[in-house]
């Protein structure tokens, strides 16, 4: 356990460096669940993940050392659960904002919550809540990012990409977290002071394929549809031939086939 002098109020000030772990999101979910308070903004680091996961437990794979994967503590009690889906907005404009200020062009959000650069992924978040009732108790933020991984496995180096990949240089690892702490906390007082129309309007314009028209596949079946906006629950509405519909996370695929 370390302190450090990031010019952050408490995102990132507790950082817990692993050399190797399963998965950080896990490890920090262990850490909470034991009996000592866990201060909030704690980050959980390792230089290998060998089991991360991504939405819907997919396995995540990365090259030990050259990539970010890192998970942070926060305590959001005072999100209504109608309203859960704006952390899930507040995290992704904190990391796509981070990755602009490296790459200023190109980076955007592909609902609901993974990296893109143009329309290759460059990582993706994953927001573990633990509930008390009516409210959100905590949340562990898993976030993972390509960094300095050059070369990907055949099966998916034509859907990925990384830092180094696009920028053709290596950035120190810990810059980019730096920034993702920084606009971590800028993104969560923001929440937490209830601007929801900041964060819609910010995540709108972020957002992958927005008022595009693009090819989706739903229960196996292609259909060409629009992009409208995310209901406040996270559903993804979308103009289609038989009007406005929304989908749940999972119910719609993206595809990039004509």
């Amino acid at each position: 356990m370390q302190n450090n002098t990031f010019s952050t109020l408490f995102v990132g000030q507790n950082l817990i460096k692993l050399k190797e772990v399963d998965s950080t999101n896990n490890f920090l979910k262990d850490l909470v669940s034991k009996s000592e308070p866990l201060a909030e903004g704690t980050v959980i680091m390792a230089d290998n993940q060998f089991a991360g996961r991504g939405q819907q437990e997919s396995v995540w794979q990365t090259q030990a050392g050259k990539n970010i994967s890192t998970s942070i503590y926060l305590k959001p009690s005072f999100l209504p659960l109608n309203k859960q889906f704006y952390l899930n907005m507040a995290v992704s404009l904190a990391v796509s904002d981070a990755l602009t200020f490296f790459i200023p062009e190109g980076i955007k959000v592909k609902w609901p919550n993974d990296m893109y650069y143009l329309n290759k992924k460059l990582g993706g978040i994953l927001i573990e809540n633990t509930l008390t009732g009516a409210a959100i108790k905590s949340s562990v933020i898993g976030i993972g990012l390509n960094v300095n991984q050059s070369e990907f496995s055949e099966s998916i180096s034509d859907r990925a990409t990384s830092v180094i990949q696009i920028l053709q240089r290596n950035v120190p690892l810990m810059d980019i977290m730096e920034k993702i702490f920084i606009f971590m906390e800028k993104y969560y007082l923001i929440l937490r002071a209830g601007k929801y129309s900041i964060l819609q309007n910010d995540y709108l314009a972020k957002l992958y394929n927005y008022q595009v028209s693009a090819l989706y596949k739903h229960n196996g079946e292609i259909f060409e549809g629009i992009i409208k906006g995310v209901e406040d629950g996270g559903r993804l509405a979308v103009d289609t031939k038989d009007g406005l519909k929304s989908f749940n996370f999972k119910e719609i695929e993206f595809t990039h086939t004509k």
